[in-house]
């Protein structure tokens, strides 16, 4: 009964910036731990980053430490993701997620996902 919807995707050059959102509908937002997913051609599915039904607790990939920022406004229904200083290799499509299921942080049995949006980083 949840439904996702990313976008924010696009082409940047390496160095610079994009903040995907993620537009959740259909239960309460409140009640969901949202993440971010996402695959690169010839790679596996890789968990990027999370935060708790609460927004205590956080998770981010150590690929991307340091880097990106995942953030959620529970009033507009949305999460974040502000990706700076891009690599090459972010160079994915990137899934939101959502869990119902009290899970631990690190965690990727997520029930919910959204179709995906493309992200394309130059050299």
């Amino acid at each position: 009964q949840v439904q996702l919807v990313e976008s924010g995707g696009g082409l940047v050059q390496a160095g610079g910036s994009l903040r995907l959102s993620c537009a959740a509908s259909g239960r309460t937002f409140t009640r969901l731990g949202m993440g971010w997913f996402r695959q690169a051609p010839g790679k596996e599915r890789e968990y990027v980053a999370a935060v708790s039904w609460s927004g205590n607790s956080i998770y981010y990939a150590d690929s991307v430490k340091g880097r990106f920022t995942i953030s959620r406004d529970n009033a507009r229904k949305t999460v974040n993701l502000q990706m700076n200083s891009l690599k090459h290799e972010d160079t994915a499509v990137y899934y939101c997620a959502a869990n119902t299921s009290p899970v631990e942080i690190t965690s990727t049995r997520y029930n919910y996902w959204g179709q995906g949006t493309q992200v394309t980083v130059s050299s």
